[in-house]
């Protein structure tokens, strides 16, 4: 990684490889050419590793980290609710009645039911992603440099920006879809649900014409639901990764010579300005849909 024998193109793809972990099977042949003498779990040594590794290889950067920067939240928001005071607010304590303030008016104006649920997942959610986003502000090498040295391995692979990682990002995506599912079977009962997915957008009310509009409907239905939580993923995982790879492709400019290291110096500090609006705007985004998605839930008002 930040070795002198590294090209352009193997630091890319070092620093876009994730720290994989899973199971190779015997006899397997690993990059550094030893052979596997047993099924084992181990941590992948390159990207076809990662790759033959299958559906239950882990991806222990995204994870770590994503469960750190969920639990710093947590704490940090608890701890400050316990120690709120009405007299004399301090300044932390002030910063969080903004952000919850701002995050419930966002729900208000957007989710008109009643619900216990839907606002602290909104607060959850807009600053969980923040915090995630957020870690593409530190510097590229910086993080992957210190977990090689402690790990004494130089070839780690170590990302340190969740939401970077498809993985991660429809795996949220795919959490609110089913809390979509269940809260819509709730409100409208799975017959009411069943209806919203066959009956609709076209419905004549009459049986001998119904029967062939409902496999339409349940197509165009279908397409649309699943649709959300994709689209919902795979926006913010694109976002990201390429503001990441923007911040590759300048770290790889300071080691291009003095003239283009003082280039890349201005444009890492323009980008990183810029991307602070980028991340809090994705955080943002994410928060706003999930909010639209569960109001679309709730609402039992169409007719079908």
């Amino acid at each position: 990684m930040a070795s002198e024998n590294l090209t352009s193109t193997d630091y890319i793809q070092h620093h876009l490889q994730n720290m994989a972990y899973g199971k190779l099977p015997e006899g397997y042949v690993r990059a550094d050419g030893s052979i596997v003498q047993a099924d084992t779990w181990t941590l992948a040594h390159s990207a076809q590793e990662a790759a033959d590794m299958g559906f239950w290889c882990l991806h222990l950067d995204t994870l770590g980290w994503g469960i750190v920067l969920g639990t710093l939240f947590s704490v940090f928001f608890w701890r400050v609710a316990k120690n709120a005071t009405a007299d004399k607010p301090s300044g932390v304590q002030s910063f969080v009645e903004l952000v919850v303030e701002f995050v419930n008016n966002t729900v208000k104006g957007t989710f008109n039911h009643s619900s216990r649920f839907v606002a602290p997942m909104g607060l959850t959610i807009f600053c969980w992603v923040f915090l995630m986003n957020l870690m593409d502000l530190i510097p590229v090498d910086w993080l992957p440099l210190a977990a090689a040295k402690i790990s004494g391995d130089d070839h780690l692979f170590f990302k340190v920006v969740p939401t970077t990682d498809p993985n991660a990002t429809l795996g949220m995506a795919l959490t609110i879809f089913l809390f979509m599912i269940l809260f819509s079977i709730r409100q409208k009962g799975a017959l009411g649900f069943i209806k919203e997915l066959t009956l609709h957008p076209f419905h004549s009310g009459k049986l001998h014409i119904d029967i062939f509009l409902i496999p339409i409907n349940f197509t165009l239905e279908i397409i649309a639901l699943v649709s959300k939580p994709v689209s919902l993923g795979l926006r913010l995982f694109g976002n990201m990764y390429a503001g990441e790879m923007i911040f590759i492709l300048i770290a790889i400019m300071f080691g291009a010579g003095a003239f283009l290291g003082l280039f890349a110096g201005v444009l890492q500090w323009g980008w990183a300005v810029f991307h602070i609006l980028v991340i809090t705007i994705q955080a943002f985004v994410f928060m706003v849909l999930t909010t639209v998605y569960m109001a679309m839930a709730f609402d039992t008002g169409e007719e079908h």
